[in-house]
């Protein structure tokens, strides 16, 4: 049982009703004033005013102390109201006490020494934890994309899907739709369709552009069928690209990269 000082001898009786109530549910429960601090939320120094008769108790803390003592809320809750008319102001003004994690004279939710608001810990930790959540995905999505292209295409393929993919922008509209021609030449060994000279970039479908239009008449030359020859890689694009891959024995994967390219250009 813990020894309690006197309390004020200016103290209301309707107040000091109060204060004693409390106690005994204080008493009963068992708990130390820095273990009641932790469960309920307002902090050490604002239980001692409490308990002393110094500083009227919001509801929510007279609330919170009986459910923890086991007594009945109704009852304290009553005491409450009649002390809170007798203390000659409501309930929200009176001294709410120093949440845990505040300092004394700062608002509960306030960054010390300013009135900026600040997020509470549950949900800072929430916050936290979607980030977390969020960049592993990433990560890991990142990191799939870059084993499957090195499966597929080498190491260096990786980089090139980046910087096409970033840049690849959806079908245009029809009447701003470049038209290319296949004018397929065998230069030194390899075919060229007059739409692009590259042998490193990396297309995918959703891509287009004239690297594009140079794989769709290479794949035409290689008696496969692409589609229209417009620039755009789609489905029948990529089936046919998939083709070439059986045919050159590449993994097969619909994708357009170093390797593909040279069995397109052969």
């Amino acid at each position: 049982m813990s020894r309690w000082k006197g309390l004020p001898e200016e103290l209301d009786p309707c107040v000091r009703q109060l204060v004693v109530r409390l106690r005994r549910v204080k008493d009963h429960s068992g708990l130390s004033l820095r273990q009641l601090a932790a469960k309920t939320g307002y902090s050490t120094s604002s239980w001692e005013r409490y308990l002393a008769g110094r500083s009227l108790p919001p509801r929510e803390a007279v609330e919170a102390m009986a459910r923890l003592g086991g007594d009945d809320p109704t009852r304290l809750l009553a005491l409450h109201e009649v002390a809170t008319e007798a203390w000659g102001k409501e309930a929200d003004p009176a001294e709410p006490g120093t949440k845990l994690g505040t300092e004394p004279g700062t608002e509960p939710g306030t960054e010390p020494g300013s009135g900026a608001p600040r997020p509470h810990g549950r949900a800072l930790r929430i916050t936290l934890t979607a980030g977390s959540v969020a960049l592993v995905l990433a990560v890991a999505a990142s990191v799939l994309l870059a084993v499957r292209l090195t499966d597929g295409e080498g190491s260096a393929a990786a980089a090139g899907l980046t910087a096409t993919a970033t840049t690849a922008a959806g079908p245009p509209e029809e009447s701003d739709r470049p038209r290319y021609t296949c004018r397929a030449e065998r230069i030194e060994d390899r075919w060229y369709a007059g739409n692009s000279r590259t042998m490193k970039a990396v297309l995918a479908e959703g891509h287009a552009g004239p690297e594009v239009a140079e794989a769709q008449c290479l794949l035409r030359e290689a008696g496969l069928s692409p589609g229209a020859v417009d620039g755009i890689f789609g489905p029948h694009t990529k089936r046919a690209v998939r083709d070439l891959q059986k045919r050159a024995h590449l993994v097969v994967d619909g994708i357009i990269g170093p390797h593909t390219w040279k069995a397109l250009r052969e």
